[in-house]
């Protein structure tokens, strides 16, 4: 038997030249990935300069001027430092302003948000003519401010308001609502209260729809009453908006300005500024004594008071959230 050699391997064929790329269809492939790229960022560049041009330069240069003993008339003075800050801060103006601040926003925020959530839970049951209802509820929001504090401080008059007119039917003392401090604090927290109350609960009343219904579906299996089942499901589903409307109504009540400055015919915040908030307090010292530099100084505070009120509402909601997990 002859031996036979095995065959040789042929070497494999050589891959085939790629087709040339002309350079109009290379040019086009560029671009198309250089426009995947950039195209994202050029979207959104128009809300970032808009920001850069509104919020963050103004935020920088009030900063920037209230380091100068800045004046109305002679403009830009010297470089001052810190001193406006410690005028600021030595003086009984800024810290009565922030006393009444506080007290206003703590008498407007806390019953507005419950009011809300009420009238958010109402207005989600099967209500005949709800549109109308919802829409009701939105209509003091739609009232000019200016209007609802002249309004409410006729109704809040010392002398001949309503309020005092049926206070003295049940045999009740008139109240001295402009004198007193709490008393002109709780008038100006109802109209705080009565213009956003309805806008906040249509934002609760968004959220909640957004509820999945078996959630209450199986409450009710388990034999949970109406009261458990807005507490144990409703409310733990709306808590991030429950967050948001907080930290929204923290800023606004901590800026209120429309309210009290029209709450009387001077717009000073009381003869012994009894109502008067940090944000009458700085258009007092920027347009009434022309020092641009205090008022600046001011506006610096006040936005570090919202930022450490931004915070601890921040804390307090995880710190729930947590607790409720742990309990869960």
């Amino acid at each position: 038997m002859t031996w036979v050699p095995p065959p040789r391997p042929r070497p494999p064929a050589p891959a085939p030249a790629p087709a040339p790329v002309s350079p109009r269809r290379e040019s086009r492939g560029r671009l198309g990935r250089l426009d995947a790229k950039v195209s994202p960022y050029l979207y959104i560049a128009p809300f970032f300069l808009l920001f850069l041009v509104t919020g963050l330069f103004p935020l920088f240069y009030t900063g920037w001027v209230a380091m100068h003993d800045w004046d109305q008339i002679m403009g830009k003075g010297e470089f001052v430092g810190m001193a406006n800050f410690v005028d600021v801060l030595t003086g009984r103006g800024f810290w009565r302003a922030l006393a009444n601040t506080v007290s206003i926003f703590l008498l407007s925020s806390v019953p507005q948000i419950l009011a809300a959530l009420l009238i958010a839970a109402l207005l989600d049951r099967n209500l005949r003519a709800k549109t109308l209802w919802r829409m009701g509820v939105l209509l003091p929001y739609v009232v000019a401010p200016v209007a609802v504090a002249l309004i409410f401080s006729n109704l809040f008059a010392d002398r001949f308001g309503l309020i005092n007119a049926l206070l003295e039917t049940v045999g009740i003392e008139p109240v001295r609502w402009h004198s007193d401090r709490l008393a002109s604090h709780i008038a100006i927290a109802t109209m705080v209260n009565f213009r956003w109350t309805g806008y906040n609960a249509l934002i609760l009343l968004a959220a909640m729809q957004a509820v999945p219904k078996d959630l209450y579906e199986q409450a009710s299996i388990d034999g949970a009453s109406a009261w458990r089942q807005f507490w144990s499901v409703t409310v733990p589903m709306l808590r991030p908006t429950i967050i948001f409307v907080i930290i929204t109504s923290t800023i606004g009540g901590l800026q209120i300005f429309d309210e009290p400055k029209m709450y009387d015919q001077f717009g000073r915040g009381g003869a012994d500024q009894q109502w008067q908030t940090l944000t009458i307090y700085l258009y007092e010292l920027g347009w009434t004594r022309a020092d641009f530099g205090m008022a600046s100084a001011v506006a610096v505070l006040l936005f570090l008071v919202i930022v450490v009120f931004g915070i601890v509402n921040f804390l307090l909601t995880r710190h729930i959230a947590h607790d409720e997990g742990k309990r869960s």
